[in-house]
């Protein structure tokens, strides 16, 4: 996979040099490319801002340092015949980030990435790019950044660890949290290592049985339980049709009531 960042602050990414994305870097695997926006101004300030129309705080990022950049970028190969890159935007009113996004992203072979500072980015940009490229405006979390390096950060690790070879154990991903399958909504439950007891901890006994059926179960009744007490949420959006007998009374034990299998549609 390739990804493209094009930002004014490019210093920013020396972290994808370091543990599972720096490794797949240098395997191959992922081909980063950093950019500096203010490669495309044209002015000894190298400005990419003003001031927004109609007033008020802050600042708006240019539209012309933009274009040139995504321009020059997205026009600079395509990707094993692909095409070109899918454009992604972190911005707090985007489409919300998810661990499905993940898998989706995880299936392109370029990926651009924009991240803005100040108010943003100048919003005929979007409009521009959104007739030319697939562009995807996205948030980490209902909360405001200094910019959008930070998601960008969040996107190509959650993304880039998504990919065959990058993690060392391929079943690590079947296992996460949000991940589809047989623990498909649910989150984590708690997990453990030698020794088997510290400070007086012990780790529960089914870990240690070599049952592995009895350990899958715990291992999902622990999910259930966690899920219902930390994501509530979560839990009401579970399939009814996908809960099982031992599920049921799991959840009924924690308090947490799901409708009858046949009122599920």
């Amino acid at each position: 996979m390739r990804v493209d960042i094009i930002s004014i602050f490019p210093e920013y990414f020396a972290p994808l040099d370091v543990s599972l994305i720096g490794k797949a870097r240098q395997r191959g695997l992922l081909d980063i490319r950093v950019h500096q926006l203010r490669d495309w101004t044209h002015d000894v300030h190298r400005k990419v801002d003003d001031t927004p129309y109609g007033g008020g705080p802050g600042m708006v990022m240019k539209p012309e340092p933009w274009s040139e950049a995504i321009d020059a970028v997205a026009g600079s190969g395509s990707v094993s015949g692909e095409g070109p890159p899918r454009l992604i935007v972190p911005t707090p009113s985007g489409r919300p980030f998810t661990q499905e996004v993940a898998l989706e992203y995880a299936k392109e072979p370029w990926l651009l990435f924009a991240p803005a500072r100040y108010e943003g980015i100048d919003s005929r940009v979007m409009a521009e790019y959104g007739s030319r490229l697939r562009l995807d405006e996205v948030s980490i979390g209902d909360y405001v950044l200094a910019g959008g390096e930070a998601a960008v950060l969040v996107m190509v690790e959650a993304v880039g660890r998504l990919l065959p070879g990058v993690l060392g154990n391929a079943g690590s991903v079947a296992d996460d949290s949000f991940a589809p399958g047989t623990m498909a909504g649910l989150l984590e439950g708690p997990v453990y290592t030698k020794p088997p007891v510290w400070r007086g901890h012990e780790v529960p006994p089914i870990l240690l049985s070599g049952n592995h059926g009895a350990i899958a179960r715990w291992r999902r009744d622990e999910a259930l339980r966690r899920t219902v007490a930390k994501r509530p949420e979560l839990a009401a959006r579970l399939d009814p049709q996908s809960l099982d007998k031992h599920d049921r009374e799991v959840l009924d034990d924690a308090s947490f009531r799901v409708p009858p299998e046949d009122m599920a549609n």
